[in-house]
């Protein structure tokens, strides 16, 4: 049986708790590493889901994410850091309940990054999630 890896939050401030994450994640004991590409909103056939509403792509981008996760024997628990592109700042931290839900349920808080961008790969896509796993 693998061990999980141990993460440990570094975090110098407080005002970082507010928004779910860490300064920075330490990583001891990593049997191994699973790069996830950016999941966003889209169905099984890879079509654009919920045009114009963050918090739904939110919800789908991240149930995307844990099916990959699981699909590795994995899962948000072992998410040491995870970033956020967007291209409509004022709805992600509108819809920020979404990610709070998500991550707080497990008590999880990686390391990430929020960078608003001009698009992504499709004109109905808001939101698109990449992490990094370990175990």
């Amino acid at each position: 049986m693998l061990r999980m890896a141990e993460l440990k939050a570094i975090n110098p401030w407080r005002w970082q708790d507010a928004f779910d994450y860490s300064q920075a994640v330490q990583v001891h004991q990593a049997h191994r590493q699973l790069l996830c590409s950016g999941q966003t909103a889209v169905d099984e056939q890879g079509h654009p889901q919920h045009p114009g509403d963050m918090a739904a792509q939110l919800e789908l981008a991240f149930d995307n994410l844990e099916t990959v996760l699981a699909s590795a024997g994995l899962s948000l628990l072992n998410v040491a850091r995870l970033n956020f592109y967007v291209t409509d700042l004022p709805a992600f931290l509108a819809a920020g309940a979404v990610v709070s839900r998500r991550l707080q349920a497990l008590q999880v808080k990686p390391a990430g990054t929020l960078l608003g961008v001009s698009a992504l790969f499709h004109p109905a896509i808001m939101v698109e999630i990449e992490a990094t796993a370990v175990e």
